[in-house]
């Protein structure tokens, strides 16, 4: 069967697309029109069709810019910023922004199985991959777990890491909540980003293998750096 101008311009760019980084911006419809030797009107269709795949995003009075996302966790494994950062080639980082100590009010008692008063531990994090501000990170932790923990022991140290090695508290399972959303203009300032720009906005609570919550952390990524994937297993039938 003879394959069409368009789905064969389709072809060519999805290759060149794959090649570039994220959020690159591609070439105008008229330069790629004068490319390939191909009407605007095949170009306009080829790019409708790729921005409906998601591999493009348009922005008016801009252009067309690579909507491919790099920043991937699989949520049926233990998530690792840094490590899946570095499994992609990135340079991770981490922002301390405040670490202080709090009394738990009715919300935080709840989502960390404490009594309201109790004393919990903050800490708000800035993620960074490549020096560009990928998530924001507000975890709560009970204190009485982690009473000696200090801002000293966060210092280029993974979270999880410090739980195991230093308090003897292992991750078993956790369970992770996310929908979209838009920044607010605080998180806008921190991410880099517009108010109102669209988000993710992460909900996670993570357990001990005695079923205690340990970790409560709310975060906000960019929807523009950062994906989910889910693998989901059709051969179980409920």
């Amino acid at each position: 069967m003879k394959i069409t101008l368009q789905e064969q311009l389709i072809n060519l760019l999805t290759n060149y697309i794959q090649s570039m980084p994220a959020n690159a911006k591609l070439p105008s419809e008229r330069q790629i029109s004068d490319k390939y030797q191909l009407s605007r009107t095949t170009v306009r269709a080829a790019l409708n069709e790729l921005e409906v795949t998601g591999l493009i995003r348009r922005v008016h009075g801009k252009g067309t810019f690579v909507n491919r996302v790099d920043l991937n966790s699989d949520l049926n494994s233990s998530y690792s910023f840094n490590k899946q950062m570095m499994s992609i080639g990135k340079k991770p980082q981490t922002k301390i922004l405040s670490f202080e100590r709090k009394e738990a009010n009715s919300y935080f008692s709840r989502k960390l199985d404490v009594s309201v008063g109790d004393q919990i531990i903050k800490i708000k994090r800035l993620r960074i991959a490549d020096n560009v501000p990928v998530m924001l990170e507000r975890t709560y932790l009970p204190a009485d777990h982690f009473n000696l923990l200090t801002e000293d022991m966060l210092e280029g140290r993974s979270l999880y890491e410090i739980f195991a090695t230093e308090f003897n508290e292992q991750v078993y399972y956790a369970d992770e909540y996310f929908l979209a959303g838009i920044t607010s203009k605080r998180d806008s300032n921190y991410l880099d980003i517009k108010e109102g720009t669209p988000c993710l906005n992460l909900k996670r609570s993570t357990y001990n293998p005695h079923n205690q919550v340990i970790e409560y952390t709310l975060s906000v990524a960019r929807s523009d750096q950062f994906a989910y994937h889910i693998r989901h297993d059709i051969s179980k039938k409920s």
